[in-house]
């Protein structure tokens, strides 16, 4: 199968989850003898030229008729069975699905995050929960609110682009399928207006089938890997160790990002309390945390997408903490792999993590469903089963298309 990969890489001073799972479905694709040829753009293309790089960003988001023109120059040299986008934020947009229209390809487009209808993509504002984009089908409340990096001028033309896709139907009549990465998030999108036969569930994977570190060997610690913002629950996760005090097990945060600053004052007015903030690690050194832990937690106060952290834990037979909000509970279950905490309490996260960590033998036991929920669900092969079944789907779409067409 002949396989077109799109992607807009952001800054490489933010790794992201979504470069992640691009870079490892690409490696897949790859050894397993598919012909695959790429278009990305970088942010860094505009990152550092302020204002100019600032209009460029904003004036693309919406419509790119550069990209429009290249993606069409690239698909007539290659000539892809499938078309496979990741992200077009900021530079590419998708713009490019109507340039492909005609042209005898399948397009498919993961959704990593709620961006084709929330401006903000994460589906929160002022700290909590925020669906109005979703449910009212309106940028309205995005724009009201400047939902984007807390600006109404920088939420503008992602809003400008959530409201012309939907008034042009891009979403409806130009992808042949769409990839969600959980139950969950499948239901929130159909809600807000894709239509249910195009989309189907595709979870993240781990690739390979990684050594388990023995329990005998684990540090005694807890460990929580990703950006250090507010949807991330961090400040949650640090007050809770502030309360549990000098006989907390060593709390070991892997990331950077604005909140660090405010993490490290807070950590120091009880330095007796063992914090440790070791910064933006190397995926192998950051996964190696992962999987000499005895814990991983992730205390999210977003809708996530399918965490890639929660998918290395597993792999590494780690179980996880996680918040009881949008598709971690369907990730996470209870008492099997991991356990669950209310979203923003502290006292609930204590408890539940004090509860796993002074009962003998529960970590271990959690451990082992962990490994078994990657075996299961996770895996490399599982995976690329469910993604040739998506792709063989969209071509059978476009072939109906083109069929109603003649």
């Amino acid at each position: 199968m002949r396989i077109l990969l799109v992607h807009n890489f952001y800054g490489s001073s933010a790794p992201s989850g979504e470069s992640q799972v691009y870079e490892t479905e690409k490696d897949m694709l790859q050894s397993r003898g598919h012909d695959l040829a790429e278009f990305t753009r970088h942010s860094d293309e505009i990152r550092g030229r302020g204002a100019w790089g600032a209009i460029k960003g904003a004036a693309a988001t919406p419509w790119s008729p550069w990209a429009a023109r290249d993606i069409r120059q690239a698909v007539a040299h290659f000539r892809p069975d499938v078309v496979h986008v990741h992200n077009t934020f900021p530079l590419i947009s998708p713009s490019i699905f109507h340039a492909l229209a005609g042209m005898g390809v399948s397009r498919v487009l993961t959704l990593h995050n709620y961006r084709l209808f929330c401006p903000a993509a994460i589906l929160m504002r002022a700290g909590h929960v925020c669906a109005d984009c979703l449910t009212r089908r309106s940028v309205l409340p995005a724009l009201q609110h400047g939902c984007y990096r807390g600006s109404r001028l920088a939420t503008l033309p992602l809003a400008t682009n959530v409201a012309l896709h939907r008034l042009l139907g891009t979403w409806t009549k130009q992808v042949e399928v769409f990839i969600a990465l959980t139950e969950f998030q499948r239901e929130r999108v159909i809600q807000a207006g894709l239509p249910a036969d195009l989309v189907h569930v595709k979870p993240n994977f781990y690739p390979g089938n990684p050594a388990i570190v023995p329990w005998a060997d684990r540090k005694a610690s807890v460990v929580f890997a990703g950006r250090l913002t507010a949807e991330k629950g961090v400040l949650v996760l640090v007050r809770a160790w502030l309360i549990w005090g000098a006989s907390a097990p060593e709390l070991r945060i892997v990331g950077e990002g604005g909140l660090r600053v405010e993490l490290e004052r807070l950590a120091a007015t009880a330095p007796d309390v063992p914090i440790r903030f070791l910064g933006q690690l190397g995926g192998a050194a950051a996964q190696d945390e992962i999987a000499r832990a005895s814990l991983l937690v992730l205390p999210s106060e977003c809708f996530e997408g399918f965490p890639m952290v929660v998918r290395e834990a597993f792999a590494f037979g780690t179980p996880a903490a996680v918040s009881n909000i949008g598709p971690l509970p369907s990730i996470v279950r209870q008492g099997d792999n991991g356990v669950l905490f209310a979203p923003g309490e502290p006292q609930s996260l204590l408890a539940a993590v004090r509860m796993v960590w002074e009962t003998a033998g529960e970590l271990e036991r959690l451990a082992a469903g962990a490994r078994r929920s990657f075996e299961t669900l996770y895996t490399e092969e599982a995976n690329y089963r469910i993604l040739m079944a998506i792709y063989a789907q969209a071509m059978e779409a476009s072939q109906r298309r083109r069929d109603a067409d003649q």
